[in-house]
């Protein structure tokens, strides 16, 4: 087993540890990689694919807190969150330090493809951003993306691709572009581009509205009901991502399932795609998805909510 590889980003080096170990083993049918299988991934593979896929991620990480989902163990170990930043990691690698209550909390921000490998070599499998970042307009409390998380109540992708299409529709009608990602987990974000003069209460009363609105309109499929026992079998249009020190699953993540599925941007057309799932995407074919662009400017003009606002009150009405 080899005990280090060493990995160049730009001007830096980063060591990646025992990068044979398995973090995601085979499952299924012979070694995992046929059909019905999950094919084996390593800490290797986990690194190779962050360092290809860096260029399109890192944009949607640059001055954004993170929580770090580490895995040292592989996704059948045990696995904790990371908010602070520990003393140990290089001085090179980016921080922010933010208040909560009772003090404040340091965390890692990936600015660079060298921090990037560096948490993947640290098992950190998934990054979660904050919507806000360090240095935007209205700095890290203005945040700069709303974010509608679509839960179905059952593996059941049809009613995520059919709440995504609602989702949109309105989002459009009030005059605001939206983005869709996989999670790679079970359904779908739905993104909105804000001007980062909005606080956190602003944007989670507007996602709130927006969803109210919808379960209303459609009660037998959506419900925006936090208790599950409350939810039956409908979707639920879960806005809470949208407060301060939430997060949400960045951009070509990978996810700690079989099979190292990936959270990956896609255009609209695509649900209308029979093979569109929220774990259509491993770190075998991210990168090649990333490259066809899927977002194309999307997210570039973040929107003020006033005028957005009038409308779904008026729509509302």
């Amino acid at each position: 087993m080899t005990s280090a590889r060493t990995l160049r980003a730009g001007r830096r080096t980063v060591q990646l540890h025992r990068p044979d170990k398995v973090l995601f083993p085979a499952e299924g049918e012979g070694d995992g990689a046929g059909d019905g299988g999950f094919a084996s991934y390593t800490k290797g593979d986990l690194a190779d694919y962050y360092r290809a896929v860096a260029p399109f991620m890192l944009p949607h990480l640059r001055g954004r807190p993170l929580m770090l989902e580490r895995h040292p163990d592989g996704v059948d170990g045990p696995c904790f969150m990371q908010k602070d930043t520990p003393d140990h990691y290089p001085d090179w690698i980016t921080r922010a330090e933010v208040t909560k209550e009772g003090g404040t909390v340091t965390h890692t921000v990936c600015d660079d493809t060298a921090t990037l490998l560096y948490l993947a070599d640290q098992a950190c499998l998934t990054l979660h951003r904050w919507t806000s970042r360090v240095g935007g307009v209205g700095g890290v409390t203005h945040p700069d993306r709303l974010v509608f998380d679509l839960d179905p109540a059952k593996d059941d992708f049809g009613p995520v691709r059919e709440a995504a299409r609602l989702v949109g529709e309105l989002l459009d009608h009030i005059g605001l572009p939206s983005a869709l990602m996989t999670t790679g987990s079970r359904g779908l974000h739905v993104i909105v581009p804000l001007n980062g003069r909005h606080d956190f209460d602003d944007v989670r009363a507007f996602a709130k509205d927006v969803a109210e609105t919808l379960a209303k309109a459609h009660p037998e499929q959506l419900t925006t009901a936090a208790r599950k026992k409350e939810r039956g079998d409908r979707l639920y249009l879960d806005v809470q991502r949208n407060a301060y020190a939430q997060t949400a699953v960045a951009p070509f993540s990978v996810r700690a399932k079989p099979g190292a599925p990936v959270a990956v941007p896609v255009a609209w057309d695509d649900l209308d795609d029979p093979a569109l799932g929220a774990r259509r995407w491993t770190i075998a074919d991210a990168v090649e998805q990333a490259r066809t662009n899927p977002w194309a400017g999307l997210l570039r003009s973040g929107r003020a909510l006033g005028p957005a606002r009038r409308k779904l009150r008026a729509l509302s009405g």
